[in-house]
């Protein structure tokens, strides 16, 4: 975006600018550390007056910094200095609010080239002043223009959506979990992790010497953990499968194997884990900068899904979404463009899940689209294209067209904006842990978190 500032003698009594701005979690942990200021009050993960409420209060003084936002970038702009600033604190914002910061030319000084402004802060949903006052500002006197694109930005590598689902997770009875061919480093390690965090409590299938093995070489101990030899990878999934079955095990758990072996057996119309409804792969994305957990669906499994599959694809990502704590999960149905247009297939399909959402065939969630990816999860982005939905800008989750643009968007998540992906298959009678061999040890945790939350939910409804 270009910004150009304006001179002293282009302004007039009455002109006026804003800016918008989405308070995010992020936001004050980055305050914090650049201001120094680290009082409970404003972060997230801390109850700073002890009422049992976490509150993340934007600080007044980032409220104030919004302000200074519109006098340096926009009006005047580049080469504004302050000279006074009074501020009047009338009302709080907290993370997760939208806010309008605002700035109006009361009165210019041709002999000192001072501008008096009226400043203020509002909340957009109900208009509340947060915070009034006026500003004595030196006007540039050089024109100047740049473009936003050229200034540094900003990444917070913090990924605490996670660690609280770990934190959520971690209390329940451990998740007895069939780990089908744990024989190496990533996939034995990670289900020993996940163990000693309290989430599984691991039966181990595959080849015994090489399980063994690779424990001695983690350096862990097998005492206590159930080793069933089985070498052969597709016998040890099928006999993971007829563990659930028998009532031994409430997860599955992928190692060192095929994902299609692992599948296989689980899909057999006759002895394998099918209840009606079709296996669609979700990935629970911890994105920085995001105030929310994003699911990402089909990512893994359905290659070119049809409508009906996408109709079970969306209702099991809703049902994961309430078992991590999302109330009223919001689907945004991924399309290249926002409107309908008959020549490509998944606008269509996005309308129409969007109308049998409407009906009821999917419940649980509120689904829209057709939407592209920028007014799914950006509000200006829905705002400048007009869209009224409660979904644009807030999506929980994408429904991606079909496999190849879902897994191309959760891997831009994660090596391009340093996303943490946890990975589960639903739609069988337990949860199958998906992960890959690059995942780190917090993705593995993650993805044991997300199976023993939507057990636990689904337990407790039975």
């Amino acid at each position: 975006m270009l910004i150009e500032n304006k001179i002293f003698e282009e302004l007039s009594p009455g002109d006026s600018a804003e800016i918008r701005r989405l308070v995010t979690q992020d936001d004050l942990i980055v305050f914090a550390n650049v201001s120094g200021n680290h009082n409970p009050m404003h972060l997230f993960d801390h109850d700073g007056d002890g009422d049992g409420q976490n509150e993340a209060l934007a600080p007044g003084m980032f409220l104030a910094s919004l302000i200074s936002a519109v006098l340096g970038n926009i009006l005047p702009g580049a080469g504004t200095l302050y000279h006074h600033q009074d501020l009047n604190f009338s009302g709080h914002a907290q993370a997760g609010e939208e806010l309008c910061a605002k700035v109006t030319v009361k009165s210019v000084d041709a002999a000192t080239r001072q501008v008096v402004m009226d400043t203020r802060v509002e909340r957009i949903s109900d208009g509340e002043l947060l915070v009034s006052g006026m500003a004595t500002v030196e006007a540039p006197n050089h024109k100047l223009h740049y473009d936003s694109h050229d200034l540094p930005g900003l990444i917070v590598q913090r990924h605490r959506h996670f660690e609280k689902l770990l934190a959520r997770a971690e209390p329940l009875p451990a998740l007895k979990t069939a780990i089908v061919c744990p024989d190496e480093v990533n996939s034995l390690g990670g289900a020993l992790l996940a163990q000693q965090h309290t989430l599984i409590d691991p039966i181990l299938v595959g080849d015994a010497d090489k399980i063994s093995k690779v424990a001695a070489e983690l350096g862990y101990s097998l005492d206590g953990i159930e080793v069933i030899n089985e070498p052969t990878p597709r016998d040890a999934a099928r006999l993971c499968v007829q563990m659930v079955n028998d009532g031994k095990a409430q997860a599955l758990m992928k190692g060192h194997l095929h994902t299609d072996d692992l599948l296989r057996p689980a899909l057999d119309k006759q002895t394998g884990l099918r209840m009606g409804r079709r296996f669609t792969h979700i990935f629970v994305m911890d994105v920085p900068g995001l105030s929310h957990l994003l699911l990402v669906t089909d990512a893994a499994i359905n290659i070119e899904p049809d409508l009906k599959t996408k109709k079970d694809i969306c209702q099991n990502a809703i049902d994961l979404a309430l078992s991590l704590g999302i109330e009223e999960p919001k689907v945004g149905v991924l399309s290249a463009v926002e409107t309908v247009n008959p020549d490509m297939p998944s606008s269509v399909d996005a309308a129409l899940l969007s109308k049998m959402a409407e009906r009821g065939q999917i419940t649980g969630g509120l689904v829209d689209g057709p939407l592209a990816m920028d007014n799914a999860v950006d509000l200006a982005a829905a705002r400048i294209k007009g869209i009224i939905s409660p979904v644009a800008g807030r999506a929980d989750i994408l429904v991606v067209p079909n496999l190849d643009a879902g897994n191309m968007l959760a891997k831009q998540l994660t090596y391009i904006s340093h996303a943490e992906a946890a990975g589960v298959v639903l739609g069988a009678r337990v949860p199958i842990i998906l992960n890959s061999r690059a995942d780190d040890d917090m993705a593995r945790l993650a993805s044991c978190a997300v199976a023993a939350l939507h057990h636990q939910r689904l337990s407790g409804d039975k």
